[in-house]
């Protein structure tokens, strides 16, 4: 998964991103190399699934697979954090590379890579700034 993955950032920085992307990301000191996804004792990997099939092959809409899955994320993070672990979630763009990896059907997605495991010794977290309350909020 690694190197499949290193292989799409690669192609990211050097092909994809927009300068302003890539200006966002320096900050955060990030790159190509994801050496988390083989450090981590554990790989979670939060695929949505779009439809499912009927027993007569027909396909079934899951309504609200987005909103749900980003809700057990949050859970799941929210637990893990819990347990004294850390996550460093991962998005890489684009995904589809993990449905051929983990041979997941069609109708499955990759939505979030989550490596789990204690923090590093020398672990960091960037102070990242969040938007005032009021400048997301209405209060009447």
């Amino acid at each position: 998964m690694r190197e499949a993955a290193e292989a799409e950032e690669r192609a990211f920085y050097a092909e994809r991103a927009t300068p302003e992307w890539l200006d966002t990301l320096a900050p955060l000191g990030t790159d190509d190399q994801k050496p988390h996804l083989t450090e981590a004792p554990w790989v979670v990997v939060l695929f949505r699934q779009s439809y499912g099939l009927r027993e007569n092959g027909k396909k079934q809409t899951h309504y609200y697979a987005q909103e749900s899955c980003g809700i057990a994320a949050g859970l799941f993070i929210a637990a893990v954090h819990t347990m004294g672990l850390v996550t460093l979630t991962h998005t890489p763009s684009p995904m589809a590379f993990l449905s051929e990896l983990l041979e997941r059907p069609a109708n499955e997605k990759a939505m979030l890579v989550m490596p789990v495991g204690y923090p590093a010794a020398d672990a960091s977290v960037p102070d990242i700034a969040r938007k005032p309350l009021e400048s997301i909020s209405v209060w009447k």
